[in-house]
């Protein structure tokens, strides 16, 4: 099903605005419906009061300058960096601090819990620190021997 016709821009100040239906709505924020396992199927516009304004089957379905006007909103507001290699773990118990090198530089993140090591379809995993960061090792298989046989003590 394709979305009504809609035109979206930035106000002078920056927010993203929607324009459907003869109704424009400033401040709208999109929302992916499955970010983890389908980023680019199922996304929604919201208003300010989180009223759904506009339904996007799939992004790619879009024009290029609203898909980029998207991509930028979603950049700003998701932040759950790609781990590339785990350098160190404190302990093999938890809570265990780890140095892990991502697609935003090196960090350390603590795991609280194995409980916090969650696995996604194919060889991907999902891990929240103890602070509710979200870290994302997309392709286990991927990941360097050192890296793969510290993760496996925790799996």
């Amino acid at each position: 099903m394709m979305s009504p016709a809609f035109e979206l821009h930035r106000t002078p100040l920056g927010r993203l605005a929607l324009s459907v239906g003869g109704e424009c709505f400033d401040g709208v924020v999109p929302v992916r419906s499955f970010p983890m396992t389908a980023p680019n199927a199922g996304l929604s516009l919201v208003d300010g009061e989180g009223k759904e304004r506009l339904w996007i089957e799939h992004l790619d379905q879009l024009p290029a300058a609203a898909r980029q006007l998207i991509d930028e909103e979603l950049r700003h507001r998701e932040f759950s960096p790609h781990i590339r290699q785990i350098k160190s773990v404190s302990t093999f118990t938890t809570p265990s601090t780890w140095e892990v090198d991502t697609d935003r530089g090196a960090t350390l993140l603590v795991l609280k819990g194995e409980e916090d090591i969650r696995r996604m379809p194919g060889s991907g995993l999902l891990i929240t620190d103890g602070q509710g960061l979200q870290f994302i090792i997309p392709d286990t298989t991927r990941l360097d021997r050192r890296s793969k046989r510290l993760l496996e003590r925790f799996l």
